[in-house]
Order: C-alpha cells, then structure tokens, then sequence
C-alpha cells in the first residue's frame, strides 16, 4: 500500500525538495527530505526507506555516494536518480552500478510519481519471490522433514554437513521412511540447488525400459522409439539425479551405470557418440545390499561408488516421539484436501495408541491413516473407536515392566531381563538398535537370552 512507503528525498536545493514532498506526500506516501549526501547517508543507517530518490550533482558528497550507501545499506532498495540533460551519461554509469532508474530534469511531477510506483512494485515482486523461494525450500529441504527425536537431529545433521558436497550419497532406509525427502533435503541445502532435480524409481519401469529412460535414446533405435529421448542424465545435467530403490536395478544395467559414473559420459542407445554429463548421484535402496554383492545379485563397485556417504533414515518405530506431531500435521494437510470433514483433532488416547503401533509402512503409514480419518470420520475429535474401525494394528495399552512390578518385591535380574526385552520389543526387534539404547553391547542381549531361555527350559 503507499501509504506504507516510505520514502527519502535528497536534493541540496530545499525548493526542489519541497517541489517532491508535496505531490508524493498527496499520494498516501510518507516522505522525509534531506539537503545534502552526507545527511541521507546518516538518514539511511538510521531509517528504513522503500524508495530513495536523490540528485546526481550534490556537493561534496553526490548521488553516487549517496548510492553506494544505499547499497551496502540495503542491496534492493531502489534510488531513482535526478540528473541534468547534460549529465546523462553519468546517470548511465549510475544504473551500471545498480541504481533502479534515472529522471533527466526538467521532468514532470507524473512521470516521477510513475517510476516511483514502478520501483515498489519491483521491490514487492522481489519479496514475494523471495518468500515462495523460501516456502519451496522449506518444502522441498530440511523444512519438509518432520520430527525433533534424537534420531532425526542426527539426520538433519548429517544432511546439513554432506549436502554441500559432490560425493555420491547412498540414502537407507525402509519403504516409507522418506528416503525421498532426504533425497531433496540433500540436493536443496547444495550448491544444485537452482539446477534440475530429477528422480527415477528403479522398481516403477520395465527392465527394456530403464535405460533408455536413465541414457535417452535415437529416433527408430528400437521399436516403439518414435521420437528421440533425451534420458534423465542430461536432463538432470548440472543437477542431481536421484535413483531411488537402486538395488532393483538389472545386473546389465549396473555395469552402464558405472561406467557412467568412472567417465562422466552417457550414450544414448542407438547413439553413435557419448555426451558428458555434470549430475551429483543419490541413490536409495530399502534392501541389504552388502547381501546382494556377496551373493552377486549387485555390482561390488557399483556399491562402492554409490556407498561414498551413507545415510540411515530411522523407522518410525524407532522416534516413536514424533508421531504425536507428524499425525497433527497430515491431519492438517488431509483437512485442506478434504474441507468439507468436520475432524479437526485427535482424542489424547488415540495419540497415545498411535505410539504403541508397530508401522511397518513408517511415515507414509501413519500419513494414509490420518486421510482415511480425516475423509470417513463424521466427529470433530476422533476416538478410539473410530480409530480401530480403520485400523487393525491398534494395540491394547502398553504396560511397562516397572508399572507391572509395582508394589511387588521382584528379583533385580528378573526385572531387567524383562526391562531388555521391552526394549527390543519398543525396537521392533532390532537388537542393535537396542544396545545402542541401553548403553550395553548387543552380545549382552544375546547372552541374557540365551541365559533366559536355558533357566526356563529347566
């Protein structure tokens, strides 16, 4: 709005000054005026202004100066020059050096309030881009990761140190963890971040496909190829390519997918030539592919070129802490999708359920589950009940083993075998990750049960 602008005028004749303020200040703008360089650079340290409109033959201190201050100042705050029609060439010089526009005088009051409307309005298109470039990256970057448990700030760690760098990253984890979040974290926190991002899965073509997909290929180079195809290599050149669920990649297509990694080249099929290609790789996979490479199912150095850097993206079971806001938020987002459904909130007791499931799907579980609610439920609040007609995981309420031995006298050794199993149980049986929990080596676990078993077999 102008009268929200605010604006500073400089000229060492205080008759023209005046001349400004006047038709400026009738247009809703607030207008402060100074007679000399020197005292607009001390208004400018002191003041924020939308719009600087200063002459360009001042005495000892003259526009340039006053627009190099301006610059250091704000780098986008626009200052439009008055000049003589003699002195157009320093005005030139002045735009060179970033001033928005020039007035040759003697100009009309008009024409003045014109450029000045254009250069707010340049001003406010630069912030509005400024901020959707911000919300894509919150969406796209760290911003679209959810979750404040130690394992994901671990993450989040991690991602921040390896994005700005150009080794290969091999991003595990199982289905529906976000593997492909972590994917566009890496690439939007890097210097790729203003290149072309582009994902393949691996799973999602056919085998006669793929690399024609991944290499592109020649007009008539098999059947069907009616139309020459670039490949997701030199589309996604300068950028990253993100090739997820690498593992189900054919064998043949590996030893390509190497060699294009060793030389830099691709070679589209049907192609008599290669074509160098600047893509960084982020491959993900859910598989254990230190088993495949020892059963030959995967290329050891394609597993050593794409495992530079690797990433573990934890289950939900294991940051069980941040289901409570993860359901808030694709609550949220499924009450955009579907305005018309009355559920607005989760009852207490069903978060407290939702932490006791096992998730098997992780993120992308718990998300299908919140729209399925959002879409059938008829009730502002869902319950539990509403929560077990949609949902057959819904476990009975967890009993923790020093909630079980209360007001009891129980055997130390007893109590903290049962306080291990709970553990690996919280773990979805994942010893290791256990351990690391207790604070004990995992052959700690192992031996407490095969103790267990043995006492009670006898």
């Amino acid at each position: 709005m102008p009268s929200s602008a605010h604006i500073l005028v400089v000229d060492d004749h205080e008759e023209m000054g005046q001349m400004l303020k006047e038709p400026l200040t009738d247009a809703g703008y607030r207008v402060d005026l100074s007679s000399s360089g020197a005292d607009a650079i001390v208004q400018l340290r002191s003041r924020l202004y939308d719009v600087v409109l200063c002459d360009l033959r001042m005495e000892d201190v003259d526009g340039m100066d006053v627009l190099a201050a301006a610059r250091k100042h704000d780098p986008e705050l626009p200052v439009l020059l008055m000049t003589a029609f003699g002195a157009v060439e320093s005005a030139v010089e002045a735009m060179k050096r970033g001033a928005y526009h020039y007035l040759t005088k003697p100009f009309r009051l008009d024409e003045v309030l014109l450029h000045v409307g254009r250069a707010l309005e340049a001003r406010r298109l630069r912030a509005e881009h400024r901020d959707l470039k911000r919300q894509v990256a919150q969406r796209s970057g760290l911003g679209s990761l959810l979750g404040h448990s130690m394992p994901m700030r671990t993450l989040y760690e991690l991602i921040e140190r390896v994005a700005s760098s150009e080794a290969p990253v091999l991003i595990r984890g199982e289905s529906g963890s976000g593997k492909e979040l972590v994917a566009r974290a890496l690439h939007s926190e890097g210097a790729r971040s203003q290149q072309p991002f582009v994902a393949v899965n691996c799973t999602a073509l056919p085998h006669a496909l793929l690399e024609s997909e991944l290499f592109g290929h020649l007009k008539g180079a098999f059947s069907g190829a009616t139309t020459t195809r670039r490949g997701l290599f030199v589309e996604a050149d300068g950028g990253t390519l993100f090739l997820d669920e690498i593992g189900d990649m054919p064998p043949e297509l590996q030893a390509k997918l190497l060699r294009v990694l060793q030389d830099g080249e691709v070679r589209a099929v049907g192609a008599d030539g290669s074509r160098r290609v600047d893509v960084r790789i982020l491959a993900a996979t859910h598989q254990d592919l230190e088993a495949q490479v020892k059963e030959g199912r995967f290329r050891a150095d394609l597993f050593y070129r794409l495992n530079v850097v690797s990433l573990r993206i934890p289950p939900l079971r294991e940051r069980t802490e941040d289901i409570p806001k993860l359901a808030e938020h694709f609550v949220a987002q499924a009450r955009l999708r579907n305005p018309r459904s009355p559920v607005g909130a989760l009852a207490p007791e069903v978060v407290a359920a939702l932490t006791r499931m096992p998730w098997p799907g992780n993120v992308r579980e718990l998300e299908n589950l919140m729209e399925r609610l959002v879409v059938l439920g008829a009730q502002p609040t869902v319950d539990l009940s509403m929560l077990r007609l949609n949902c057959v995981d819904v476990a009975a309420p967890e009993v923790h083993p020093l909630a079980a031995a209360h007001g009891q006298v129980v055997p130390l050794r007893q109590l903290e075998g049962e306080y291990i199993a709970w553990v690996v149980a919280r773990c979805g049986g994942n010893k290791t990750r256990a351990a690391e929990l207790l604070g004990i080596d995992v052959s700690t676990i192992h031996r407490r049960e095969r103790t267990d078993s043995g006492i009670s077999q006898r």
